[in-house]
């Protein structure tokens, strides 16, 4: 099941599953039964974004916009993590997450990233359990480099404001291992740290220039 609105520009959904699953659906599911079809432009929307996708509109243009969204998406998840804050979801996903936790930290959160010129999505209860709140952010392939540091930036300077960097390290965000370990040393080395025989993780709290400088380089690799 997916939504054609966030990645397609669309509206309405999908399901994918066996004949006799959608056909069950479509005779007992009541949002299909009493709910209008899409409109023809919504439906041409969804058919060139899939024709984009797979290269038959526009060939070569929709594997640039997925490795352009996939870097996006895990650089600005990164970058956020060393910065001490707490990031939810997939590390590829571009529905970015950071928890805020406390109610009231929720148009605090908003009104300081407006203070810096950047409008952000809060979602609170109900939609969330009362000590769940959280900022989302959703990544695009238009948004560029710059954009993103401009975020991280804001981000940084809000979460000191309002406190929000909780991390303890665990979540990811920590400083790299030592160099020059082969995958069985570093492999061992993390054990070590779980077992408690050596130093337990630092919480991450990088500098700002430092996650800039590190983070294209440290996308290519999975993140941790």
């Amino acid at each position: 099941m997916g939504t054609f609105t966030k990645s397609f520009g669309a509206n309405g959904g999908y399901v994918a599953g066996d004949k006799t699953l959608i056909e069950k659906l479509r005779v007992l599911n009541a949002g299909s039964t009493f709910g209008e079809t899409p409109s023809p432009p919504v439906l041409v929307q969804i058919s060139s974004a899939l024709k984009i996708i797979s290269g038959d509109l526009a060939p070569g243009q929709g594997q640039e916009r997925l490795e352009r969204l996939a870097f996006n998406s895990r650089y600005l998840r990164l970058g956020l993590k060393r910065l001490g804050f707490i990031v939810y979801g997939h590390d590829d996903s571009p529905i970015i997450p950071i928890m805020l936790y406390h109610p009231a930290k929720i148009p605090a959160f908003s009104h300081e990233m407006l203070k810096r010129k950047i409008a952000v999505v809060v979602v609170g209860y109900p939609a969330t359990p009362l000590i769940s709140s959280r900022a989302r952010f959703c990544v695009s392939a238009a948004h560029t480099k710059d954009d993103l540091d401009r975020l991280l930036a804001a981000c940084d300077q809000a979460g000191e404001v309002l406190q929000l960097k909780f991390s303890s390290g665990i979540a990811g965000g920590q400083e790299p291992l030592p160099v020059g370990l082969t995958n069985v040393e570093e492999m061992e080395h993390r054990e070590a740290i779980a077992k408690g025989e050596l130093p337990s993780l630092k919480p991450p709290r990088w500098k700002l220039e430092d996650v800039i400088r590190r983070g294209v380089q440290d996308v290519k690799v999975p993140l941790i």
